[in-house]
């Protein structure tokens, strides 16, 4: 089901909602770190009015400059005292985003996983949202004080004199006109910024996850030129950009602060004229410099504010990916029978159908074997009976209950499945044997491994059960990891498995032991299997042949045999693929 779209704005005020609290306390910090800046402009222009007018208490300069010092101290204070509150309610953020996006990735269909890129979903839950700290940590804070102090510092400059006043800011807008000139193409340059890191990111992820592939084919030179102009692209996409905004920045940090030029001359000139004290001409002159540099160092944060839209955008489009909704409460199953009623299946909106009104039945203890070409929705009918995706038509139920009824967790609760890419984590073979039931003993891992066929050779490693597999087993081979994932399907022990094509890795001979393993795993379960090996499904109570998202024939391998000419000319190249093998 699709989920309603969130406007950003809406989005990143739900995300600082919980921690407001702190937020607001740090701006406060800030403000008053900011007012407590301004203290020494106030103390010296007061100790030059003073000189100006004769007076030479030292008490009085003593205490002028305590205040000035005070300030500054102050503002060190209130500033790095801001600074850690508003860090630490950052992180807590940072931390709660990363949380909610990992949990929807949990809930979004295995389609939306498989479209898009894994360097994506990298990119933005690492490197998008670690972006945002600068904008949650200083911009809330710094931001509201640069701008508020010298806006009440304006307002006091106009009950000195409104004339000075005016003139004290004409230099801020003049420095403006050239940041917004740039702006008008800042939006669009740092959206393209983006998609060049995200490419560059994708670049990467692709070439380091193909590096066997590329070293096997001779690949480098085409390989890495793809990724090479990838990195050099988003290289020089910055490089352009950075050199197209320099002028407008530098006209911008070089007229903005010089309020003296027109302070002084007009300033002289109401002052010749009578109309301007000299106390007053001072106060302005001096304090007029404390007015811009609080508002430059807010201005350091336009990029920040710029690409929050643009990263907030990125998170939502995640968060509001379509879901299988799912209810929370647990309901009472039958038994484990799964029945699939006309169902069709588009992997996307677009696309075409891949399967076709499928009817099926999955008995309670029974083995049903999925054969037939590749590509023909063999492996899609078995996830979508696991309930990874959501049917396009029909509807499949199990035990009774319509999937869509069904808890995720209760539904993964139900459901054991083993296909020949389940993927290792880089942790010890204990821990990934582990994780198909948290909290077993050592001594339950052990006896799954023995029964998976897998404890003679993870013994003969260095370090046993301890050995760590590497990123997605890659120091263990194709059969020693799929040992390991049938081991952490046995020590689960779910009333349903699915094998999909489970045994694809598993050399001659420990064929043999895999073949005692799956059958001491599926005793007493319902078994669904996806086989490229005819000749171990020939026992199934049915096999369905399935071509082009149809069902073509189904029954037993004589009755098959006998009126499935697509199931005897596989059965065909089958035996002759053993027999060139013999």
């Amino acid at each position: 089901m699709e989920q309603q779209k969130q406007n950003p704005l809406l989005r990143l005020k739900e995300f600082i909602l919980p921690l407001k609290g702190k937020f607001l306390q740090s701006a406060l910090l800030a403000v008053l770190g900011v007012a407590a800046g301004m203290v020494p402009y106030f103390m010296v222009s007061r100790m030059v009015i003073a000189l100006l007018g004769g007076n030479s208490d030292m008490n009085f300069y003593v205490v002028c400059c305590l205040w000035a010092a005070g300030g500054y101290i102050g503002k060190a204070v209130l500033a790095n005292w801001s600074t850690s509150m508003s860090h630490k309610a950052t992180f807590q953020t940072l931390r709660e985003i990363r949380k909610k996006l990992i949990a929807k990735l949990g809930r979004v269909p295995m389609g939306y996983l498989l479209d898009n890129p894994s360097g994506k979903f990298k990119d933005t839950i690492v490197d998008r949202v670690e972006s945002m700290e600068t904008t949650f940590a200083h911009i809330v804070p710094e931001m509201t004080a640069n701008l508020l102090v010298p806006v009440l510092l304006i307002i006091y400059l106009f009950t000195i004199d409104w004339r000075m006043a005016l003139v004290s800011v004409i230099t801020l807008p003049a420095g403006m006109m050239f940041v917004m000139a740039m702006g008008k193409s800042y939006s669009a340059k740092y959206k393209g910024a983006v998609e060049a890191t995200k490419n560059m990111s994708n670049a990467v992820v692709e070439y380091i996850n193909g590096i066997e592939v590329i070293k096997t084919f001779n690949q480098n030179a085409g390989s890495y030129e793809k990724y090479a102009n990838a990195v050099n692209y988003n290289a020089d996409y910055y490089f352009q950009w950075m050199k197209s905004c320099q002028w407008f920045m530098s006209a911008y940090t070089a007229i903005c602060p010089a309020t003296l030029l027109t302070v002084l001359p007009a300033g002289y000139l109401f002052y010749a004229g009578g109309s301007l004290s000299a106390d007053a001409f001072v106060t302005v002159m001096i304090l007029s410099l404390g007015i811009v540099g609080p508002i430059l160092a807010a201005s350091n944060y336009v990029d920040s504010i710029a690409m929050m839209g643009t990263i907030v955008g990125e998170v939502t489009g995640i968060l509001d990916a379509p879901e299988l909704i799912r209810p929370q409460e647990p309901v009472q199953l039958k038994d484990t029978h799964i029945s699939i009623k006309q169902v069709a299946f588009s992997y996307h909106a677009e696309g075409g159908e891949v399967l076709h009104g499928i009817d099926l039945e999955f008995a309670p203890n029974t083995v049903t074997a999925l054969v037939g070409p590749s590509g023909g929705g063999k492996s899609t009918i078995a996830k979508l009976a696991a309930g990874y995706w959501d049917v396009s038509g029909g509807d499949i139920t199990l035990g009774g209950k319509s999937l869509k009824r069904i808890p995720q967790k209760q539904l993964a609760g139900q459901i054991a499945y083993v296909s020949q890419d389940n993927y290792l984590f880089d942790e010890s073979i204990r821990e990934n044997i582990r994780m198909g039931r948290k909290g077993a003993t050592d001594e339950e891992v052990q006896a799954a491994a023995a029964a998976a066929g897998c404890d003679e050779f993870i013994r003969g490693l260095d370090q046993g059960y301890d050995t760590r597999v590497g990123t997605g087993g890659g120091q263990l081979s194709g059969g020693e990891r799929q040992r390991i994932t049938i081991a952490r399907a046995m020590l689960k022990d779910a009333p349903i498995v699915i094998l999909d094509e489970a045994t694809a890795y598993i050399d001659p001979e420990n064929e043999a032991i895999l073949q005692q393993a799956v059958a001491e795993l599926v005793k007493g379960k319902t078994l669904i299997v996806i086989a490229h090996r005819l000749s171990t499904i020939t026992d199934a109570d049915q096999i369905i042949v399935v071509e082009k998202g149809n069902i073509k024939a189904a029954g037993t391998h004589q009755e098959l045999l006998a009126h499935s000419a697509l199931y005897q000319k596989m059965w065909q190249a089958h035996i002759g693929t053993r027999e060139v093998e013999a």
